[in-house]
């Protein structure tokens, strides 16, 4: 993996860039594709808890999207991450995620990172088992919904990764 470019651009989503996020969701073929709708409205409502890169010609290559649990007001659960097919491999998965929490710890004192995987995930396994080494964090896996609970048919169980503590001097 190389440093990501520098001329990326890591901010938050605005309202108009919620086709590109699905469309990057979409073409990820590994994520669960949710409504466009949904995607617009994510970056109306989550803005503030979520990030996106932007190439050199402003537009998104990729993406996290979070929200603060309303119970555990210091965890950001990581609902999706997306980078572009031609934008892999230099380390934006990594840089967006290292940013989001490094405003977030700032902003709003988070703390912990969560994060559900389905097994064989692996792209995913890797980048928040090394976001976990960077940091200095400790890491947890437990399933969280079994394979059981989903009535839409064959569903992979989802295993929730917990990350934390981040200290002010390892969530940036």
């Amino acid at each position: 993996m190389t440093a990501a470019p520098a001329d990326l651009l890591i901010d938050r989503p605005a309202v108009t860039d919620g086709a590109a996020l699905w469309r990057l969701a979409k073409d990820s073929k590994t994520l669960d594709l949710n409504s466009s709708y949904s995607y617009l409205l994510w970056c109306r409502d989550f803005a503030a808890t979520s990030a996106v890169a932007r190439g050199a010609d402003g537009e998104p290559v990729g993406f996290v999207t979070g929200y603060v649990r309303p119970d555990r007001p210091g965890t950001l659960l990581v609902w999706q991450v997306a980078v572009d097919t031609a934008h892999r491999g230099y380390g934006i998965a990594a840089a967006l995620l290292d940013g989001l929490t490094a405003r977030l710890a700032a902003e709003r004192a988070i703390t912990d990172v969560e994060t559900t995987i389905t097994p064989g995930n692996t792209a995913s396994e890797r980048l928040f088992s090394s976001f976990a080494e960077r940091h200095g964090a400790r890491l947890t896996r437990e399933v969280l919904f079994p394979a059981g609970l989903f009535p839409d048919g064959p569903h992979d169980p989802e295993v929730l990764y917990r990350i934390g503590p981040l200290t002010p001097a390892t969530a940036h």
